[in-house]
């Protein structure tokens, strides 16, 4: 294992209680950030990260999760379990006190660990709050405990049910309550994408996942599983996330780097491609930091700062040149940030960014030493990456231009597309545009909707594949600059959110492959140059009926094959289903009925869980390989009638 073992002693006395468990059923928001699907998947985390923080220090190197037939979790590890004597305060069961109390853990300075991610301590306590019922087998100096909980109480009291061997270890089960969370239903690919993610940021460790649900078993029987180890660490990561990406590396190897100072640890993976987007994913004490922090700015100084002393030193970038911005220096890049540290300090119980001043001169320094070293080591590849920024710096330099040349007939909100049918409401809480695929039926949507907050804009032509070009050719581009000038908030680093002038963007596209294309092409075009439209949830897609069903004068609309086939049994013989071929065959009171009507249309929204995964998706969707999109397509080719993206 990466981690030391730690010699200090781990009994009740490490287990410190600093509040009750009163208020989660009340308001599981504050402790779990929602009772949607994420909160729900976060419940199996957190019992997942105490096995993990097991693993940091040296005493677990093998965790199974399982999916249970009845939808329960499993969770099991191989480190030391809980200690079983009775705490010294609380005078109950140590046991009970984990799971029982909030804030009761080994990480408050009781010196059980010396790092851990669940520095918070709610982790057990609250899943179990959270639990229609929660049962623990404890396996600790070779006795065996049990304990049932349900709904946060514990109904079958914590029993020495006799010797377990050589047997160590905690084995978690838990039925979310499903009074509380508005879905229990766990999805396998999302804990595979997590549990994967630790196995990266923990070389050595083992994650075994299996989902034993009768509906996910396939035709044999078999129920979906994977064992995930990388002995590569994030070495590893940094090479599937790139993989992924389905592009071509600019150098074979990854650039890896590790230091440490005092019990703060800092590891740094990275690798180029040719795309022109960056990925840089970040972690503290495994926890995924998605807004970034000390680390991350550590991380993007001393590579701006690296890149340019060596062009400078070699004479690549002139006296001349203006220096090559932090944008250029990233372009291409993949890279992953890992951070280990005792005392971590976050922003809030989700861990979204870290704040501990320390750890950026750490990450800065090793960072600016390591590819200053590999730079001297590797010319080859360091002219290449300079070259790529460059690259980056003249395309930036052109878009500048192009920006600044076409202001005022692009990015003033004062000029306004000429196709653009505008609403009569300027606020923007009210307002909504639809873009809207082809003329005719932007006609029609113009004649059906409802100017005082409804504004409508056709678009023109083919929608540009922004993966495939620089900003650039993005301003000059005649199917995309209507909808920069529509939206009136600009683009890449001269977008401002608070001169947006609509609060819904609608996609509205055809119900067919062809709008499936198109609607990814856009997806692409605000994901990448606008994202903080969809992190805000800005951005929806528009849901037209596949059909019109008929009996006589009686016509209802159908959004699926399922209803369709629902509305025909009930209307009886001469039912006739007609298939829209597209929007244009609607007329306008068909599309304010179905599409448009806030009463009664279906949006859906867009929203970016996962910033990963979206960004392997439009990789793969509007990259150069075509192998791996035909590989999708075809594995997802039932879903071509009726796709939801």
């Amino acid at each position: 294992m990466a981690e030391e073992k730690i010699t200090q002693v781990y009994d009740e006395n490490q287990i410190q209680v600093l509040e009750g468990l009163e208020a989660v059923r009340k308001r599981p928001g504050m402790y779990i950030g929602t009772t949607s699907l994420g909160g729900l998947h976060h419940l199996v985390y957190e019992i997942v990260d105490n096995s993990i923080d097991e693993a940091m220090a040296g005493y677990c190197d093998k965790i199974e999760v399982t999916i249970m037939k009845d939808g329960s979790v499993a969770v099991q590890d191989n480190g030391r379990g809980v200690p079983s004597q009775i705490h010294h305060k609380m005078g109950i069961p140590t046991l009970e006190v984990v799971f029982t109390i909030l804030h009761a853990g080994g990480k408050f300075g009781g010196q059980g660990y010396k790092i851990s991610g669940g520095l918070h301590g709610v982790g057990a306590s609250v899943v179990n709050a959270l639990s229609e019922w929660m049962e623990v087998d404890n396996c600790y100096e070779g006795k065996r405990y049990t304990m049932r909980f349900e709904k946060g109480k514990t109904v079958r009291p914590f029993k020495c049910e006799g010797d377990c061997g050589e047997k160590h270890g905690l084995y978690v089960r838990f039925m979310p309550d499903a009074t509380i969370f508005e879905d229990v239903h766990f999805d396998y690919e999302t804990l595979l994408k997590r549990m994967r993610e630790q196995t990266f940021l923990n070389a050595g460790v083992r994650i075994a996942i299996r989902d034993e649900r009768e509906e996910s078993l396939d035709e044999d029987g078999n129920a979906p599983e994977e064992d995930l180890m990388y002995e590569g660490g994030i070495r590893s990561f940094v090479q599937y996330l790139n993989e992924n990406k389905h592009c071509n590396l600019i150098h074979p190897d990854v650039i890896y780097m590790k230091a440490q100072k005092g019990d703060i640890s800092a590891e740094v993976a990275m690798q180029y491609n040719d795309s022109y987007n960056e990925v840089i994913v970040t972690f503290a004490n495994n926890m995924a930091t998605i807004d970034g922090g000390t680390h991350e700015v550590g991380f993007k100084t001393a590579l701006t700062r690296a890149v340019n002393n060596y062009a400078r030193k070699n004479n690549i970038l002139k006296e001349k040149d203006k220096a090559l911005s932090g944008e250029d220096c990233r372009e291409g890049l993949c890279a992953v940030v890992s951070v280990k540290l005792p005392d971590a300090q976050f922003e809030s119980q989700t861990k979204a960014k870290l704040g501990n001043s320390e750890v950026r001169g750490i990450v800065d320094n090793i960072v600016s030493k390591k590819l200053e070293e590999y730079f001297e080591e590797n010319p080859a590849v360091a002219k290449l990456i300079i070259e790529k920024a460059l690259a980056a710096n003249r395309a930036r330099e052109a878009a500048r231009k192009a920006r600044e040349s076409t202001r005022k007939n692009v990015l003033e909100v004062s000029t306004l597309p000429g196709k653009l049918a505008d609403c009569n409401d300027k606020r923007v809480e009210f307002t909504e545009i639809y873009l809207v695929e082809g003329d005719s039926a932007g006609g029609s949507a113009k004649s059906g909707r409802d100017s005082r907050f409804q504004a409508i804009l056709p678009l023109r032509g083919k929608v540009l594949n922004v993966e495939k070009s620089r900003l650039d050719k993005v301003y000059s581009n005649p199917s995309i600059t209507p909808i920069i000038q529509a939206l009136g908030c600009g683009i890449g680093e001269a977008f401002d959110i608070s001169k947006l002038r609509y609060g819904k963007i609608i996609i509205m596209a055809d119900a067919d492959v062809d709008g499936s294309h198109i609607r990814v092409l856009l997806l692409t075009f605000f994901f990448r140059h606008m994202r903080q439209l969809i992190e805000e949830g800005h951005v929806y897609l528009a849901q037209p009926p596949l059909y019109k069903v008929y009996n006589g004068k009686h016509e209802e609309y159908a959004y699926s094959d399922a209803q369709r086939d629902e509305i025909m049994a009930r209307l009886g013989e001469k039912t006739v289903a007609d298939r829209y071929k597209g929007l244009g065959e609607m007329d306008a009171k068909q599309l304010w009925e179905t599409t448009m009507d806030p009463e009664t249309r279906t949006l859906l929204r867009v929203d970016m869980n996962d910033a990963v995964a979206c960004d392997e998706a439009f990789s793969l969707l509007m990259g150069d390989k075509v192998e791996p999109r035909r590989e999708f397509i075809e594995k997802n080719a039932k879903f071509a009638e009726n796709i939801d993206i």
